[in-house]
């Protein structure tokens, strides 16, 4: 951490200085138990992929992106290997302007370079600076770009023990009529209640819900046949046609655009 500021500080600060940031440096997997806070929180790799779980969903922050947890959220993290990353943290006041629910978006150079900066404060930066830079940063994180790394999870119960059933084993591949006979619903009634509570249909949850997990089993270095497999794929190609579809690029390409 390379900040002196403690969330006790940043309380007694005027409202115009309402910004904590840190950078963090971790050589082995860093993982955090479900906790929270006051503060609303948006983090960010600079190095390696964390994934973060709350009650409501589960986010993958790869070195381009960074997840934003609103104050109050449960939540947990774990990096896949060593990790090298920032947070910011805003006051509940300044958090209001934000999404209530936790988002994922693209990071931009600018906000790495404002983060970088505010997390070299020190007891001799004025607080002039300070508020000057963070008004700016602030800006900044409202404009980010959003990104869809993330997955809701349904809040009704018989629709929440589906999805958990298919995030443990992301290879069942039965159709929404089959899950909707497992679970007492007419299909029709099932899609439009899993649309209500994720804002997916159940294709487009099951096949980011498997991008997400062949993100994180290719931070972990486990080859790309292993996790087509996993995944429910009858062919290798078949899942490197979805991922690049679904990314832009091939599983590989991914992996070498983020080792750069």
């Amino acid at each position: 951490m390379k900040n002196s500021l403690s969330f006790a500080d940043i309380i007694h600060q005027s409202d115009a200085d309402l910004i904590l940031s840190v950078e963090l440096i971790e050589n082995q997997i860093r993982e955090t138990e479900l906790h929270r806070h006051a503060f609303g929180q948006l983090v960010g790799s600079l190095e390696g992929l964390l994934s973060v779980q709350t009650e409501s969903g589960w986010w993958v922050v790869p070195a381009t992106h960074t997840v934003w947890i609103p104050p109050n959220t449960l939540h947990g993290a774990k990096s896949h290997g060593p990790f090298r990353g920032w947070s910011v943290y805003l006051a509940p006041k300044r958090s209001q302007l934000l999404d209530s629910s936790p988002k994922t978006f693209q990071t931009t150079p600018l906000l790495k370079e404002l983060v970088h900066r505010a997390a070299s404060w020190s007891d001799d930066t004025s607080q002039a600076v300070k508020s000057r830079l963070s008004e700016v940063l602030f800006d900044e994180i409202v404009n980010l770009p959003e990104a869809l790394f993330g997955l809701l999870q349904p809040g009704l119960p018989s629709l929440k023990k589906m999805t958990d059933g298919l995030l443990s084993n992301l290879a069942d591949n039965r159709s929404l009529e089959e899950w909707a006979r497992s679970i007492g619903l007419s299909s029709r009634t099932l899609a439009r209640r899993f649309n209500e509570q994720t804002g997916l249909g159940f294709s487009e949850w099951r096949q980011r819900a498997r991008v997400l997990s062949a993100i994180e089993m290719l931070a972990d270095n486990v080859p790309v046949t292993n996790i087509a497999f996993t995944l429910g794929y009858e062919n290798v190609s078949a899942f490197i046609a979805m991922f690049r579809r679904v990314m832009g690029v091939t599983p590989g390409q991914y992996i070498q655009f983020n080792n750069d």
